[in-house]
């Protein structure tokens, strides 16, 4: 999964290394399984491509199935990515393109045409699962426009800083007391009192 989730980042961008289930939203994890139905069926219509021309009254469209099998294992992969927005759009894209070729196989002389309508509604109905789910991850991840995130109440020191002075002090006299040559001798502080003599 981390090796998906890494497939289309950028060299040099931050790499997954995991994401906790806490992570993950309602339409995050509906992403989740479009990715993977969409490589399913993209390495079905890679496949098996006659059988679903035959089933659809369809031959001869083997190699347009097959480009179509391509593009569903692209958008799957990259559903399952960071960019899973990208990857939902795609989807929907595809939707449109394959309900305009099923439309295509609506022929009077089509001893097939139930299957396509039963294809038609199966096709639309995922159109709407994947409009909703690409909606839901925009809605999720992407920031308020005109809300900015403000940190003007965050500091680097959770505990305060004389917290962290306190902490750097034990740890500095610990590490003195178990190696005494490991840190410099402290100056001795010289009083203002006295003037420094020069020769």
């Amino acid at each position: 999964m981390t090796f998906l989730s890494n497939i289309t980042r950028s060299e040099g961008d931050p790499k997954v290394i995991s994401s906790g289930p806490s992570s993950r939203g309602f339409a995050d994890r509906v992403a989740f399984a479009l990715g993977w139905f969409s490589i399913g069926l993209g390495v079905t219509e890679l496949v098996a491509p006659r059988k679903i021309t035959q089933a659809l009254g369809m031959e001869g469209s083997e190699t347009l199935l097959r480009a179509y099998g391509a593009r569903e294992i692209g958008s799957g992969i990259v559903s399952l990515s960071p960019d899973k927005h990208l990857g939902l759009w795609s989807r929907v894209a595809g939707d449109g393109l394959d309900l305009f070729t099923l439309m295509t196989a609506m022929r009077d002389d089509n001893p097939k045409r139930d299957n396509v309508v039963a294809a038609l509604a199966m096709v639309g109905g995922i159109t709407l699962l994947d409009l909703a789910a690409a909606q839901g991850v925009r809605s999720r991840h992407s920031s308020s426009k005109g809300r900015r995130r403000s940190y003007r109440d965050r500091t680097g020191f959770p505990g305060g800083v004389s917290a962290a002075r306190g902490a750097a002090q034990q740890e500095r006299s610990s590490v003195a007391a178990q190696h005494p040559t490991a840190l410099p001798a402290q100056m001795p502080e010289r009083s203002m009192e006295q003037p420094m003599q020069t020769h």
